[in-house]
């Protein structure tokens, strides 16, 4: 029972949609093909686990939320461990490794695992293995697998040097503690150029190896270019590592009875939802624009919904509804979409620690179920494709999922799945032998998230109304994608709403607005940071082109209102930076110039990049073109004067621009080298006075 018990390691993941789940969950079914037992938890189930206890190793998958926080299963955690109290030995006896997910297109890449590991290194923990951080916006994958498949060994020695350790305790405990701890390190990071990965047998995974010829899989010459449905060699001759099968741990009863499907503030946990109506909706560009961006407003009036300009809220938004009848239909389940239907965990499972998702209601419709709480256009995670292929007859279609799951096929995985935003209605009309069942769906497809959106109004100066902007997310049919698709949520306002807007157009171009009483589900998520100056003295600089305008005419309004209302008070300048293709087409908000005339903002700068000139130097086209052209303006409000900068927008074709374009300023300004600028900057964003918003 000793030498078992030393083989146990704790297995600690903090997630905010399921990633961080799911791989902890990979980790675990590995642990036992190599001799290890995975004792697993949530990071918030403190009850289960004690690390100021712990000797056995501790493994811990981390992701990231929001402007670089931790989850939100990892916040009474994360706030426990950074008691100012606590001494720096605290976790002197403590080993661990950290695996960190985040998206290096947002600020603050893997903050979350960051913040962890950091603080744990400050009370004294050490690495049995190096830290891992993976990039969503390149593929979790090409990190995650390498880490994982490392980790064994570096377990296995922290075990056994722990072991060695207890043995010797008595005699030699004075040497050991002036011993080097043997650290197994991995050196790892998003950019895998120099990475290899050595076939050391299955790790955990099923090997499969099929001759050509054995199962008939010679294409057509014609096919010489890999698809979502098609390989090429030397992927379509190889033998392949895939996952191993995860265990089913769902079934689902059909009930014949009558009743009423969940209150959508139900499938919330964030807190307290509202449904308010939908007072007003207006289009803010006109019909020839590329992008379609509808302004609406709703009424928070009779609610106690409280907000701040430059806070966010998040809007509940169903799954379309074609989507789910496709899906019901491929299903074979079309009749049965108005049954009620009992989903539990399966008697016998082999899951660890089964139970129901949080997101699935004990009684519902099937159709509600499809509509509210499964996200049907997740990217299929390899996990999910490992499934789908036990559900697929045809040899080809189910070599070709066995290729798109597998290490050598990651390749294929990334371009054909993942970078084209393939979910799970593409892949059953590609390989349309594969019928899963009810179950597997609900285990492998994530919550469907609310989304979230900029405030783009003030309460004080509508009381009772909060307003928003957005883009109509348009994904145009491709070789994976065989239909036209609009974004989930935007898609839904604006067939709410297209009654609103179907009446003539005003002078301005755009259409007209009526007033309407759909309404919506909402709840709050209050931005800590991206707030107005609490001193009103402080002048501040805003950069927002598009939709990104949002947040900053919620700032405009507040301003303008406290100027009425103080007349005494010193108000700081304020200057918009703001940008568009057209200036007849998407000029978003051309009440931008009342503002202007008023005094609440002191100075406009407004660039076109589609817009073609004669003149003889051309005008700027982008934002961060016409920062520099104000380059001593802007070091000034924000050298000299110590004014904030705020930047809401497109974080992958703006946000990295406008970094950019202010570290040149501030290298030129202060007549400092570019290294000495970027610290700089890196001193306002940690002041808080350059602050962003952005989404990619």
């Amino acid at each position: 029972m000793c030498c078992e018990s030393k083989r146990r390691f704790l297995l600690l993941y903090a997630t905010q949609k399921g990633q961080a789940k799911a791989i902890a969950e990979e980790i675990w079914q590995q642990a036992g093909a190599h001799g290890l037992e995975a004792d697993m938890h949530c990071i918030s189930e403190m009850d289960k686990y004690n690390l100021e206890t712990e000797k056995d190793p501790v493994v811990i998958v981390i992701s990231t939320t929001g402007t670089g926080d931790p989850p939100d299963t990892a916040r009474k955690f994360v706030k426990k461990i950074q008691d100012k109290t606590l001494p720096p030995d605290h976790f002197a006896h403590l080993q661990y490794g950290l695996l960190g997910l985040g998206d290096s297109e947002y600020m603050f890449f893997c903050n979350g695992g960051r913040t962890v590991d950091r603080r744990l290194q400050e009370l004294g923990a050490q690495h049995f293995y190096d830290t891992g951080l993976a990039d969503d916006s390149v593929g979790l994958e090409l990190v995650v697998d390498p880490w994982i498949d490392g980790l064994w060994l570096a377990l296995k020695e922290a075990l056994q040097l722990q072991k060695e350790k207890e043995d010797m305790n008595n005699a030699v405990s004075s040497s050991l503690s002036t011993a080097p701890h043997a650290v197994h390190e991995l050196k790892l990071s998003s950019e895998v150029q120099n990475l290899k990965l050595e076939d050391e047998g299955a790790r955990g995974s099923d090997i499969l190896s099929q001759k050509l010829d054995n199962i008939n899989l010679v294409a057509p010459a014609r096919d010489t270019e890999p698809s979502l449905v098609h390989s090429v060699p030397p992927l379509s001759q190889s033998a392949l590592n895939i996952p191993a099968l995860p265990p089913e741990y769902i079934e689902v009863e059909f009930q014949d009875i009558q009743g009423e499907n969940p209150h959508l503030s139900s499938l919330i946990s964030e807190g307290r939802t509202f449904e308010v109506p939908v007072t007003r909706a207006v289009q803010l560009t006109r019909e020839d624009a590329i992008k379609t961006a509808l302004l609406l407003e709703l009424d928070i009036a009779d609610t106690a919904f409280e907000y701040q300009p430059g806070d966010a809220f998040c809007v509940i938004c169903p799954n379309n509804v074609s989507e789910v009848e496709k899906l019901l239909h491929i299903l074979g389940l079309s009749e049965k979409g108005d049954d009620f239907v009992c989903v539990k965990v399966k008697q016998g499972t082999k899951k660890k620690g089964a139970v129901c998702p949080q997101h699935i209601p004990e009684r519902s419709t099937l159709k509600f179920i499809l509509t509210w709480c499964l996200e049907i256009r997740a990217i299929p995670k390899k996990a999910f494709l490992r499934a789908l292929v036990e559900c697929t007859s045809d040899a080809r279609e189910k070599r070709r999922l066995q290729e798109l799951c597998s290490r050598q096929g990651a390749s294929d995985y990334t371009h054909f799945i993942r970078d084209s935003n393939v979910c799970l209605l593409d892949l059953l009309h590609a390989f349309p032998s594969c019928k899963p069942s009810l179950s597997l769906l609900i285990e492998h497809l994530p919550k469907l998230q609310a989304r979230s959106y900029s405030v783009s109004s003030s309460n004080l100066y509508q009381p009772g109304r909060l307003c928003f902007v957005f883009n109509v997310v348009e994904f145009p049919a491709g070789p994976s994608r065989p239909v036209s698709r609009k974004g989930v949520c935007t898609g839904w306002l604006a067939e709410l709403v297209a009654p609103l807007l179907h009446t003539s157009k005003n002078s301005q171009g755009t259409k007209g607005e009526i007033f309407s009483t759909e309404k919506v589900s909402i709840f709050p998520r209050p931005n800590n940071a991206f707030h107005l100056p609490a001193d009103p003295s402080v002048p501040f600089i805003m950069v927002g082109p598009g939709t990104g305008i949002a947040p900053f005419i919620g700032f405009l309004q507040h301003r303008q209102k406290l100027r009425e209302e103080h007349t005494d008070w010193e108000f700081g300048e304020t200057w918009l930076f703001f940008g568009c293709r057209h200036q007849d087409r998407d000029y978003l908000f051309k009440q931008l110039q009342c503002f202007l005339k008023n005094g609440t903002l002191t100075h406009l700068k407004v660039c076109f990049s589609r817009e073609s000139s004669t003149a003889e130097v051309a005008p700027p086209k982008y934002v961060q073109d016409v920062l520099r052209l104000c380059a001593k303006e802007v070091a000034r409000v924000l050298l000299k004067e110590r004014g904030y900068f705020y930047v809401c927008g497109d974080k992958k074709h703006m946000a990295d621009d406008v970094s950019d374009a202010v570290v040149d300023i501030l290298s030129m300004e202060m007549e400092a080298d570019k290294l000495e600028a970027m610290k700089s900057l890196a001193m306002l964003r940690e002041a808080k006075r350059y602050l962003q918003d952005v989404w990619s």
